[in-house]
């Protein structure tokens, strides 16, 4: 295959972007070792700036379905890449998530006794949060109110700005030093999530989030691994990112 490199890149950054990012938020429920919203941001962030670095030899690491698709709205992707990449993400964070499940395993039953969560009901989106994400955040159901619009608003406002910057930051008459386009991107994703994450967690990419709640699904949370607003999961977390992202394209090409 002539761009396998390109396919296994977004495959591997996917992968490490889920498998740091979602292991943060396991960290946040199952131990203290992260203890606030802006910890777990840094560690996500930071992992998205390692996922970058570790892959953008190989492809433009997108790591994301709704930056593909707006790459591609933009002409920055061809046409007949773009079901290679997103498929490559969705698969990396797959096995992404697999291999957080099986490292958290024994930490995840041992959370459920002792604080007498039966897996499947309702009370476990509070574990099953480390791989799918729920609006309000579970964490903050005390704190925040999130309707299902807003939730639709957050996610495709923050992945308009995330994917906004990308495109600033990556375009070839900027001034930006390309070693540096990581670590900011890395920035921009810890500053939405402290901003986002207390409505929807932010997600702001349909690869991270659908992917590992299909390894939620099928390892005992059942239904519980998906909102509780029907298909919510699909307008809130994969058209909203998808949308947001779209309309950062058609922003940038206006101010080129």
């Amino acid at each position: 295959m002539k761009y396998y490199k390109e396919y296994f890149g977004e495959f591997l950054g996917t992968f490490l972007l889920v498998f740091i990012g979602c292991g943060a938020v396991g960290l946040s429920i199952f131990s203290t070792i992260l203890t606030s919203l802006f910890q777990v941001a840094i560690v996500f962030g930071t992992g998205v700036t390692i996922a970058i670095f570790a892959v953008k030899k190989w492809c433009p690491a997108h790591l994301n379905p709704a930056v593909s698709i707006a790459m591609f709205c933009s002409k920055k992707l061809d046409g007949f890449k773009l079901p290679w990449y997103i498929g490559s993400q969705l698969l990396g964070a797959l096995v992404g998530a697999i291999i957080l499940y099986l490292t958290f395993a024994e930490t995840i039953f041992l959370y459920e006794q002792t604080h007498h969560i039966v897996r499947g009901s309702n009370t476990s989106v509070r574990t099953s949060m480390m791989f799918g994400e729920y609006f309000p955040n579970p964490s903050y159901l005390h704190t925040i109110k999130c309707s299902h619009i807003l939730a639709c608003f957050m996610e495709g406002i923050g992945t308009f700005s995330l994917v906004f910057i990308i495109f600033r930051l990556t375009n070839k008459t900027g001034q930006v030093h390309r070693h540096l386009i990581p670590i900011l991107i890395g920035a921009t994703v810890t500053i939405l999530i402290c901003f986002i994450a207390p409505y929807t967690q932010g997600g702001f990419n349909p690869a991270r989030d659908f992917s590992p709640r299909i390894i939620a699904y099928f390892a005992g949370w059942k239904s519980a691994a998906f909102p509780s607003i029907s298909f919510s999961f699909l307008t809130v977390y994969i058209l909203s990112p998808i949308l947001g992202g779209i309309g950062a394209s058609y922003l940038n090409r206006q101010f080129k």
